[in-house]
């Protein structure tokens, strides 16, 4: 397992908190999880008229290059229940690659640092609870100073729920 890669998890559909298990138990066959976010209650991003995400961060080893870890990703969000909806809908499932070592890649189905990590709170947010030092390998600034810049008072702890 030779790449790091950070992964973010969100869910609004259905049982939320199971959903977030049973994506995390489908990654833990492709990949060897490390440190895992504290679990957050979230308001739906781009599209405000649908229930709250709970969202969570996994950062993990893989063998697998950057596009075939997102086909498994997208292979485990399907498993999970996730159904095509339209952009930024509700879903049972959405795992985005965050970071995958310090690849700077885009293809048409592919941008790694995710384009969009650095304005969501939802995402930087539990990231910053497993890698609040870890430097954006295009933007030059920690996960904290980038939560810095756009706050955080709308993501609220989700009770007293981990999945470490």
């Amino acid at each position: 397992m030779n790449h790091i890669v950070y992964l973010a998890l969100g869910t609004n559909l259905g049982d939320r908190l199971a959903n977030l298990k049973a994506a995390i138990d489908l990654l833990s066959r492709s990949a060897v999880l490390g440190p895992r976010s504290n679990i957050y209650e979230t308001p739906p991003w781009g599209y405000a008229d649908q229930p709250a995400f709970l969202n969570m961060a996994v950062k993990c080893k893989t063998d697998l290059d950057a596009a075939s870890l997102l086909k498994r990703l997208k292979q485990i969000e399907v498993e999970v229940g996730r159904v095509e909806s339209f952009r930024w809908g509700p879903r049972q499932m959405d795992i985005d690659i965050l970071f995958y070592d310090d690849l700077v890649f885009e293809s048409e189905s592919l941008v790694i640092p995710h384009p969009h990590l650095h304005e969501r709170a939802f995402v930087l947010v539990p990231l910053a609870d497993i890698a609040p030092d870890f430097v954006h390998p295009v933007l030059k600034k920690t996960i904290k100073e980038l939560l810095a810049q756009v706050g955080n008072t709308e993501i609220k702890p989700f009770g007293n729920c981990s999945l470490i």
